[in-house]
Formats: C-alpha cells, structure tokens, sequence
C-alpha cells in the first residue's frame, strides 16, 4: 500500500484542475502543430517542465508544480512521453534565428534579440 505526498497531491481537487488545464494546453499545442509528443523532466523547486514537441518540428514546454500534475495532464492529454530527450527526438525540433540568437548569440556577444 504504498500512498506518497506526491500521488495524495494529484489527487487533490486542486491539483486535478490544474493537470486539467494543462492538458487542455497540451492538447491545443498538438492541434496547431500536427501532433505532439513530449518529455518530462523535474526542474528543481519551480516544479517540472513538461517539453512538447510538435511534428511540425514547433516546440514549447509547459511547468507544472509537481511531477505527478505533470504525469497527469500527460496521461489526459494522450501525450506520448519519452523517457529522455535523446536525439532521435531532440532531431523533431525545427529551428530558426530566433532560437539561435537567444541559445547562443547571447553567450558568444551575438546580437540580442529586439
């Protein structure tokens, strides 16, 4: 019988409100973009990052406070999850002088986004 913090905290009406709105979220980035997969990962005390991964190569990320309202809205959403972001997935992400000047511009004295 094993009953944690996290899986009472998933439970809660609370939390069930807000893994349903994420997934509402998620579900509404998979429709603009053809599709989605995604990854999560626990970033610490701001929660876990929920990474989503459109098959048009468009990408996001969602945080959820814990990892099971992560694990929650995933599983409403109908989220494929990997379990890392290797590159077989990471090679999904399409991107664009955006990204590049924000990822690395900034780091190497490139020129900052407007």
């Amino acid at each position: 019988m094993a009953d944690t913090k996290e899986e009472t905290t998933a439970v809660s009406p609370r939390a069930g409100r807000k893994a349903a709105k994420l997934a509402k979220e998620i579900r509404a980035f998979g429709k603009e973009h053809g599709g989605v997969e995604g990854q999560i990962a626990h970033i610490g005390q701001a929660g876990t990052r929920i990474v989503l991964v459109g098959e048009d190569g468009g990408w996001g990320d969602l945080v959820a406070p814990t990892h099971a309202i992560a694990q929650q809205a995933a599983e409403q959403a109908g989220l494929t999850l990997h379990d890392e972001f290797d590159g077989e997935f990471a090679a999904k992400v399409v991107t664009g002088p955006y990204e590049w000047t924000r990822m690395a511009g900034i780091q190497l004295g490139g020129p900052a986004n407007a």
